[in-house]
């Protein structure tokens, strides 16, 4: 990996079970990175650090809305919506 390194990162959770220190040493790294990213997480300021494309998926049941992908930041998705990502207290 170090002498190709990757330009595709696949993350999933990446900041459960870190200290709030290198939640934030981790977000400050992935903004250097000069590739692309995917990631899924529920942590808002990981999300509100990176996020630059917001894709809400929609509800398992097919009753729910359709999946859709807000374009610009995590802050800018929640200011469309007046409302946290859905899920979080129900």
């Amino acid at each position: 990996m170090l002498f190709n390194p990757p330009n595709f990162l696949v993350l999933d959770e990446p900041t459960n079970h870190l200290d709030l220190a290198t939640k934030e040493m981790l977000v400050d790294a992935l903004k250097d990175f000069e590739g692309s990213m995917i990631f899924v997480s529920h942590d808002r300021m990981f999300l509100r650090g990176l996020g630059s494309r917001v894709l809400e998926l929609g509800a398992k049941s097919g009753t729910g809305p359709p999946s859709h992908c807000y374009p610009g930041s995590y802050v800018e998705y929640v200011q469309k919506l007046g409302h946290e990502a859905p899920g979080i207290y129900s």
